[in-house]
């Protein structure tokens, strides 16, 4: 799981209103609708942990078959560092596909809202965008990238690979911060907010070293630096 360990790093926590906020009707039901869906996504999320482990120990036993120690010899340099992120590409791949049913009816959810701040609304639109871009990423060709690479003598990694790695670095997955939500927060989901916020720190806590062992795993299989 370490797509969300890398990628969700900014947590709803329960803060003071600015003092001149003015609820609308909007604004609340939209906020209500948006805490309840996210916490449905963090749960779902949490139920699926170990398939999602089960998915990555997949992915590493099939490139032992395909490919093992591929990439022995290989330099530890700028150009290694697009290989090890093609890496990470193919675990969030795994990982957020996993959780793509989960993702798909959160982004269905939160498309559909609107608030009066258009901060509060673009940071909304754009995390559901970016779940989805990474719910639906396709699994790179790892195999072939680091036979292409090696052909090179490890100077040159393939286009398709530094592409790779600028498009899925620009993906923005940044939940609302607490204080644009505040102000148009219920009281009946303020308990539902802070079960949220322990299930992300949760998830965040477990996914930083198993998603980095992983990581770490799969290098170890390609035989690539780190």
């Amino acid at each position: 799981m370490l797509g969300r360990a890398i990628m969700i790093v900014t947590v709803l926590v329960l803060g003071m209103a600015p003092a001149t906020a003015i609820a609308t009707p909007q604004d609340v039901s939209a906020t209500h609708a948006y805490i309840r869906a996210n916490y449905a996504f963090t749960r779902a999320t949490e139920a699926k942990v170990k398939i999602a482990q089960t998915n990555v120990e997949s992915l590493n036993r099939k490139l032992a078959q395909q490919c093992p120690n591929v990439g022995v010899g290989s330099p530890q340099n700028d150009e290694s560092q697009h290989l090890s992120y093609e890496v990470v590409v193919a675990l969030w791949s795994v990982t957020y596909g996993t959780d793509a049913g989960a993702i798909k009816k959160f982004v269905a959810s939160v498309k559909r809202l609107h608030w009066s701040s258009p901060k509060l609304a673009r940071i909304a639109q754009s995390y559901a965008s970016g779940l989805h871009e990474l719910a639906t990423l396709q699994m790179p060709d790892i195999c072939d990238d680091v036979l292409a690479w090696k052909a090179t003598g490890f100077k040159t990694v393939p286009a398709v690979t530094a592409a790779l790695d600028r498009r899925v670095e620009a993906i923005e997955t940044k939940t609302i911060p607490s204080s644009l939500l505040a102000p148009y927060v219920q009281p009946a989901d303020r308990g539902i907010l802070a079960r949220t916020t322990r299930l992300e720190a949760k998830l965040q806590r477990t996914e930083t070293v198993v998603g980095f062992n992983d990581w770490d795993l799969v290098l170890e299989t390609l035989g690539l630096n780190q």
